[in-house]
């Protein structure tokens, strides 16, 4: 009896190994996406005090909820690229005290913070252009979070900006990825064309 079942798996072996290749992990790959062409337009609207360019592939869309009920708050949009289902949230804040200024760059922090718990990683870069009186720092957070990149810019006298990217899907790093990188290409243009009017 011992030997048949000894004889039955070495027989099972033998046909489980029909062609004796051995498994290769398979490369990484991404969905097709079908990236627009990069070009820029100049940026700017008469009720936000910047300007700047931005892709001709990206959509303005102002924040109607914001500025339907609340005053104070026209210059928050979107900009919405349809193609790749993300965007580009922008929320614009003028303030007048030292009190006022520390509360929106803690409110920029805890912002970034709150994607800590499923951060697996995050950076900070600073941005500085002083000729332009351009000031902020951009939170990059990896891992499965909502908002990948944010980031604020300010004069750090009157004028602050903060900004957000978003996807409207689930995200997953290693699938936006090809997605990920080409908005951080247009978010340098952003920076480095941003100008305070005025």
């Amino acid at each position: 009896m011992k030997s048949a079942v000894l004889w039955s798996l070495i027989i099972l072996s033998f046909l489980s190994c029909k062609d004796g290749s051995v498994l290769v992990p398979k490369p990484r790959t991404y969905p097709r996406i079908e990236f627009p062409e990069k070009t820029y337009v100049p940026f700017g609207k008469p009720e936000c005090p910047f300007q700047m360019r931005i892709p001709e592939y990206g959509v303005y869309l102002q924040d109607s909820l914001k500025t339907e009920h609340e005053k104070g708050f026209d210059c928050w949009f979107d900009l919405y690229y349809n193609t790749l289902n993300t965007y580009i949230h922008f929320s614009y804040v003028a303030f007048n005290t030292r009190d006022h200024f520390d509360e929106l760059v803690v409110d920029a922090f805890e912002m970034a913070d709150k994607h800590n718990v499923k951060a697996s990683y995050r950076d900070e870069m600073r941005l500085f252009f002083p000729d332009k009186k351009v000031y902020g720092l951009l939170f990059e957070i990896d891992g499965p979070v909502a908002s990948p990149i944010q980031f604020f810019l300010t004069d750090s006298t009157t004028h602050f900006l903060r900004g957000s990217l978003y996807f409207k899907d689930v995200v997953n790093r290693d699938s936006i990825q090809p997605v990920f990188e080409f908005v951080k290409e247009d978010l340098e243009v952003f920076f480095e064309s941003f100008t305070w009017k005025g």
